[in-house]
């Protein structure tokens, strides 16, 4: 067999390949697949502890005597017994198939000798995933017996732990809700206490030990009653209790982060069941205590940057009044309008600090920005005439870097269409977003007199049009300025913006 793909290192890679597999050649309900999508996202559990490598083996649609491999994951505790990744194979009928027939029999099958596989002993165990009565899938143990632990405490326990887990899945109890978060729930290598119903700690790994001492504990731990050593289990713990005492299996995991002085550990708590009784319950743990405070230097440091825009934006401000100020005093019309102009493009500069001040992201939604710029031309038209100014389409997410350029860009441009394009009277003027691939277009339209005859943009005068066409040139964009065929005119902007960063 020759694999047809190569798996993704990442759990989220897996499940995506899984439902492809699922919906491609399979004819699996929703439910039953949305199950084994969360088996695989929690199967890590029982790869550990049984040093195992498990393969998910899934039926054909169309041919009863074909199944597909659907998912794979190698042990982080032991030695791999598959070299080759197989997710998209497919295995035909044989009559020795443990998967055929733990598939058909609905049983746990467990070889009574080692199969060799490139030299290596491999123990297999195939163990049936019963939903509602019915086979939907099989899980495949693989345990490289050449390169096995030497038998200890903790080795027995795992193992345990494992033939509990592969009864758990064949009765469907496993995987249990809410799932855990690959990025930050503890694995088995983190930590791993076995807690017995009543709360004595049966076994501790030596990971968990060393966890549990940082939060001030002290010995070897076990004996000692979980509830007084990580006290924020104890609501969830005897939330367990007294299900059990009801009758009722506990089934729902639970997790938190413990924050102490002298650390942090992220717990997680697997209540397991053997036979239709509350057999233990899984306390894994994670030091996260460096992650934490790195966590909380980050937050100090996106406050400060938050605090930088604000106190930038209440300087902008500042430098906006005392140029509105002194356009009062002045006696000129020309060095008037011209403090103006200077007071509004200080002013779009301060609306995206302020948008910027608000949020911990580096990237801001530029249409909050565009309304105020439209507002603030709003105000300078309501002098000269009836302007209706309003902007259409959106603009998304724009860098930060660039949106302190594109506001000015903006403001120039809407200034000029009613300045010149409108002639300070009455008309329209629309600001149009649309964003093109990897390209962000912004088009200012008015419904004015167009633009004269022999105008040329390259040997235009205006400041507004000279601060713009120097802007975008300085983004890598492209910016023209061109009559519409009805009536009026449109300045037209297209920036190039990163792939990773286009507008949502």
């Amino acid at each position: 067999m020759t694999a047809q793909a190569t798996r993704e290192p990442s759990i989220v890679g897996d499940m995506r390949r899984l439902s492809e597999l699922m919906k491609t050649h399979c004819g699996i309900r929703e439910s039953d697949r949305d199950w084994l999508n969360s088996l695989v996202r929690e199967w890590h559990l029982l790869a550990d502890t049984s040093f195992s490598d498990l393969i998910l083996w899934l039926p054909d649609c169309s041919d009863e005597n074909v199944f597909w491999a659907g998912a794979q994951i190698r042990p982080t505790t032991g030695p791999t017994a598959l070299e080759d990744d197989v997710v998209g194979e497919e295995i035909r009928y044989e009559p020795d198939s443990m998967v055929t027939a733990a598939f058909l029999g609905g049983e746990i099958i467990e070889t009574s000798t080692n199969n060799m596989r490139a030299g290596i002993p491999v123990a297999t165990i195939a163990i049936p995933v019963i939903r509602h009565s019915e086979c939907i899938a099989v899980v495949e143990r693989h345990t490289n017996r050449m390169g096995v632990r030497a038998p200890g405490a903790l080795e027995d326990t795992y193992l345990v732990i494992a033939d509990v887990l592969s009864k758990m899945i064949w009765r469907g109890h496993f995987p249990m809700t809410p799932p855990s978060d690959p990025t930050a729930s503890p694995r088995v290598g983190d930590g791993l206490i076995w807690v017995d119903p009543d709360g004595t700690v049966r076994y501790c790994t030596p990971n968990a030990i060393s966890c549990i001492r940082k939060l001030g504990a002290s010995g070897d731990l076990v004996g000692d009653d979980i509830r007084s050593l990580i006290p924020a289990t104890t609501g969830e713990f005897n939330r367990e209790a007294d299900l059990a005492e009801a009758g009722v299996l506990p089934e729902s995991a639970w997790e938190v982060t413990v924050d102490q002085p002298q650390a942090s550990l992220r717990v997680r708590m697997l209540p397991v069941s053997d036979e239709g009784r509350w057999l233990a319950t899984l306390v894994l743990c994670r030091d996260v205590t460096a992650l934490r405070d790195r966590e909380r230097q980050l937050v100090t440091k996106d406050a400060t940057i938050k605090e930088i825009h604000h106190r930038v934006k209440n300087n902008l401000q500042t430098v906006a009044a005392l140029l509105r100020l002194q356009s009062r005093r002045m006696n000129s019309p020309e060095g008037r309008d011209a403090l103006r102009d200077a007071q509004r493009r200080v002013q779009s500069i301060a609306a995206v600090h302020e948008i910027l001040s608000q949020g911990f992201d580096e990237d801001v939604p530029f249409d909050q920005i565009a309304d105020r710029i439209l507002l603030m031309a709003g105000d300078v038209a309501s002098a000269a005439g009836q302007v209706c100014a309003r902007r259409e389409g959106s603009f998304g997410s724009v860098p930060g870097d660039i949106a302190t350029s594109l506001s000015l860009v903006m403001t120039e441009l809407c200034q000029n269409a009613i300045e010149h394009g409108l002639q300070a009277s009455n008309g329209t003027v629309i600001v149009h977003a649309t964003h093109e691939n990897n390209r962000l277009v912004l088009d200012v339209i008015d419904d004015g007199a167009g633009l004269p005859d022999g105008f040329d943009l390259n040997s235009a005068s205006s400041l507004g049009l000279s601060i713009v066409s120097t802007l975008v040139n300085d983004l890598g964009g492209g910016f023209s300025l061109y009559n519409n065929e009805d009536r009026g005119s449109t300045a037209r902007v297209e920036l190039n913006l990163p792939t990773d960063r286009l507008p949502l």
